[in-house]
């Protein structure tokens, strides 16, 4: 199957929210294991040490479901602290490896892992209603995003870019011109946090593929992100696409009223 064709329909979110919660469930499991086995030498050390190690697997596993309740109450769009909003994240990034590798014994592709997370990131975000002003978003996108015939250098100076319409990186720089934002095309991971540690932005729209804004995202935290699956009619990291209107309302979702005034007063 075609990857744009499994990307038709919306990722779904419970997908990762259930193997991030079994990947609870098979760590208690496991914990709850070597508590037993190793608590018969623990005791000949301590009569205390099986209680304590006890009571911090407790503690470690409820943390984690702490994590996992943060993450519904918030797609479901009901108010988080913001230390619970932090560690929910921290839980995921604990058990995302864990859900890859359940996915694998329950025959779910990686694909549909990463896309599934992305949506669960993108609607933590909106629902935690982040605002900045609008220079400090960055909109950072793939090399691949330019046309391959293109003779302009963009990854270390985007305005090379001509706007000739072959591609949507000038549409992409017509959009920061017209907000006042920044855009950064990396060729690759380390350039992109590179990037990103120069410009320091409070917000980042990302166009990237499953992979780069799964790793992407978890790299940047707590900076954050919401992620727009660019498009591969030709394949990956090959002339790919980018819906602007899905761009767009990504940019405006982290606006300030106040700049959004500002800028329909000025066009």
């Amino acid at each position: 199957m075609d990857t744009n064709e499994i990307m038709l329909s919306k990722p779904k979110k419970r997908i990762f929210l259930a193997l991030i919660l079994c990947s609870t469930l098979l760590t208690a499991v496991v914990l709850y294991m070597v508590w037993k086995v190793t608590g018969p030498g623990l005791n000949s050390i301590s009569a205390w040490l099986p209680a304590l190690f006890g009571l911090a697997v407790l503690c470690f596993v409820l943390a984690l479901l702490l994590g996992e309740v943060g993450i519904v109450l918030g797609i479901l769009g009901m108010p988080i602290l913001k230390p619970v909003y932090f560690w929910a994240w921290k839980a995921i990034n604990i058990l995302f490896p864990f859900a890859i590798g359940l996915g694998r014994i329950f025959n779910i592709s990686r694909q549909k892992i990463q896309q599934s997370f992305i949506e669960v990131n993108n609607n933590l975000v909106r629902q935690h209603h982040i605002k900045v002003p609008a220079n400090r978003i960055l909109i950072l996108t793939p090399h691949c995003l330019q046309r391959d015939t293109c003779i302009y250098k963009l990854t270390r100076n985007v305005e090379n870019c001509h706007q000739c319409g072959q591609c949507n990186v000038g549409q992409l720089l017509a959009l920061c011109h017209k907000y006042g934002l920044h855009l950064v095309v990396a060729s690759g991971g380390t350039l992109a946090r590179q990037m990103v540690m120069q410009a320091r932005p409070k917000a980042i729209v990302a166009v990237a593929c499953e992979r780069d804004l799964t790793s992407g995202i978890q790299d940047v935290f707590p900076v954050p992100v919401l992620g727009v699956f660019n498009e591969r009619p030709f394949g990956p990291c090959f002339n790919t696409r980018v819906d602007m209107e899905k761009v767009e309302t990504a940019i405006l979702s982290f606006m300030t009223d106040e700049d959004k005034h500002a800028k329909e007063k000025s066009a």
